[in-house]
Parts: structure tokens; sequence; C-alpha cells
């Protein structure tokens, strides 16, 4: 069991790019079946405590690749990241 707290304590590297992307700052989950449908990434570009939305990686959990101890690895291969 994992809870949301746990994955923002980890990296998030693309495994493409050997890129750290950040740490976990929200999710989307499908509120009809509980899934999560992927995990956001927020941007470099903070501004007195607020995201630019347009700086967030969204990943799909598709591909994300592990979920390690302190790491969780990502396939981006259309994204700069």
């Amino acid at each position: 069991m994992m809870r949301i707290s746990d994955l923002q304590a980890k990296d998030i590297v693309n495994m493409q790019t050997g890129k750290r992307l950040g740490n976990v700052g929200d999710i989307d989950i499908n509120i009809e079946t509980g899934q999560v449908e992927a995990i956001i990434v927020g941007g470099s570009a903070k501004m007195m405590g607020f995201f630019n939305k347009e700086d967030d990686y969204i990943i799909p959990w598709p591909n994300i690749v592990k979920i390690g101890s302190d790491v969780i690895l990502v396939n981006l291969y259309d994204q700069e990241g």
C-alpha cells in the first residue's frame, strides 16, 4: 500500500533523457473507477507559491515504468523532459 505523501517524496526521472523532472505535485483519479489516470509534476516556474500550469508534466499512468523506494521512472518520448 502507498500513500500520496509517499509518492510526493520520490524524484521522477525520464528514462529517455535521464533528466529529473521533479516530484509529484498532484494526481488525476478517475472518480468512476477509482483508478489513478496520471501523475502531475509541477514545472519549475513558480511565482508566489503558484504553479504555471503550462510547465506541468502530465504523465499518464501507462508511462510509469517503475516506482522504486526513492524514484519513479517514466517514459516520456514526446515531451522535452
